[in-house]
């Protein structure tokens, strides 16, 4: 198993990406700590963790919050006596035109998916440092932080930015053995892509050279392997998981 003994935070671990993600690493050994404000639909995953005979928690955090996040960790911390992993994958997304986009939304993005992702993990890395170091950081971002994607203004913004952000922290944790990186989607099967209109979804589709979304298992197997001692020497890298729709745009 490549994760015996680990104990890994993955927040938005009630549904898509976070869901997936915890019942792979529970199934590689971790026990996980699935954060996400859906509380109740966490409670169902960790039920089905359970069954199968893995270790697991759900807590009820909202990432944007510094003190439900220090709450959060040290809950994990609490229960288990240590963190190895953080998975900072919590993500919303407001569609608009940008100049019709509300300024409240713009606000809301940022603070779920930029500033909950440095809260995220800024807090965990200092519990990392203070169990003498070593940890791994996983953020995910998103090919929409490489390039403007119509009607997605403050989600592209986020985007771009927890990408700097992993290159950032990936330098100044480095001292302390913390590993760093990101996950780079293109569009995802998840019930989030599923509300997008048909010829919304038509379109994304056709910018995607395999013809198809991603699904959640595709992203939670590049997890694994961040989290795992096979990338012992990665950091500071996104991993692009798009089915080739950034090689088509350059």
């Amino acid at each position: 198993m490549r994760l015996q003994g680990k104990v890994a935070a993955i927040t938005g671990g009630a549904l898509g990406i976070g869901r997936a993600t915890a019942v792979l690493f529970a199934s590689e050994g971790a026990t996980v700590a699935l954060g996400d404000v859906e509380v109740g639909a966490a409670e169902g995953v960790v039920k089905e963790i359970l069954q199968r005979g893995g270790r697991a928690i759900a807590v009820g955090v909202d990432v944007g919050d510094g003190g439900q996040v220090q709450a959060y960790v040290d809950r994990v911390v609490a229960e288990y006596g240590r963190l190895d992993v953080m998975f900072a994958n919590a993500g919303i997304a407001h569609s608009a035109p940008f100049l019709e986009h509300p300024e409240a939304q713009w606000h809301r993005v940022l603070r779920v998916n930029l500033t909950g992702v440095f809260l995220c993990c800024q807090i965990a890395a200092r519990q990392m440092v203070r169990q003498g170091g070593g940890g791994r950081i996983i953020i995910t971002a998103s090919i929409n932080g490489f390039r403007g994607v119509e009607n997605l203004v403050g989600y592209n913004v986020a985007k771009a930015g927890v990408i700097e952000l992993t290159k950032t922290m990936a330098v100044e944790l480095a001292p302390h053995s913390i590993r760093v990186n990101a996950i780079a989607p293109a569009q995802i099967d998840t019930r989030l892509t599923r509300n997008f209109p048909d010829e919304a979804r038509q379109r994304r589709v056709a910018r995607i050279p395999m013809g198809r979304f991603g699904n959640v298992d595709e992203v939670a197997k590049a997890a694994l392997f961040l989290a795992s001692d096979d990338a012992s020497f990665i950091s500071g890298a996104h991993i692009v998981t798009d089915g080739s729709a950034m090689a088509a745009s350059m």
